[in-house]
C-alpha cells in the first residue's frame, strides 16, 4: 500500500526537544500565583476605595493578603518537600491543610475582627484572589512539562529496537 500525500512542512518552527531538569515547579507557580492575585487585588482596592473609602480598600487587601499566605504556605512546602520526596508531598499537602484550616480559623475566632474592618469587602477580596490565584496556578500546571518516563542516557535519541 502506498500513499501519494506529501509529508508537507513541519507543524512547528522548531523540533520536539528533550526535556531536561527544570527550575522549580512550585517556586514558578508561586510567582505566577502572586502576581494574578496581586494584580486582582490592586483592582479589588481601588473599587472599594472608590466606593468605601480606606476600610474598604484595606479590607479588600486583608482578606486578599490572607488568601495569598494562606495559598503560598502550600506551594512553599511542595517546594521543599518536592525536591527529596515527590510522592510524600502529597500527604503532606494534606496535613498541611488541615493545620492552616485549623490554624487560620483559631487565630481569626481568637482575635475577632477589628473594628475598622469592612466584612463584604473583605470577603469580595478574599473571593476575587482565590479565583484569580487558582486560575494562574490551573495556568501554571497546564504549561508544566514534567517527565513522565526515567529515560536512560544511553538511549536518548535511538529508535526503539523493539519496534
Amino acid at each position: 500500500m502506498t500513499s501519494n500525500a506529501n509529508t508537507g512542512r513541519p507543524s512547528g518552527r522548531r523540533g520536539v526537544g528533550v526535556s531536561g531538569p527544570s527550575s522549580s515547579l512550585w517556586l514558578r507557580l508561586l510567582r505566577l500565583s502572586t502576581l494574578a492575585a496581586s494584580a486582582a487585588t490592586v483592582a479589588t482596592f481601588v473599587v472599594a476605595a472608590v466606593l468605601n473609602g480606606g476600610t474598604g480598600a484595606l479590607s479588600a487587601a486583608f482578606g486578599s493578603a490572607l488568601v495569598m499566605v494562606f495559598f503560598a504556605i502550600s506551594l512553599l512546602i511542595g517546594h521543599f518537600v518536592g525536591r527529596n520526596n515527590p510522592s510524600g508531598a502529597v500527604g503532606l499537602f494534606v496535613a498541611t491543610y488541615f493545620v492552616k484550616v485549623i490554624g487560620f480559623a483559631v487565630v481569626l475566632f481568637l482575635t475577632g475582627a477589628p473594628e475598622w474592618l469592612h466584612h463584604r469587602w473583605f470577603l469580595i477580596g478574599a473571593v476575587v484572589c482565590v479565583v484569580f490565584w487558582q486560575a494562574a496556578e490551573i495556568y501554571g500546571f497546564s504549561k508544566a512539562r514534567l517527565q513522565i518516563y526515567n529515560d536512560s542516557a544511553d538511549q536518548e535519541g535511538k529508535p526503539d529496537a523493539t519496534a
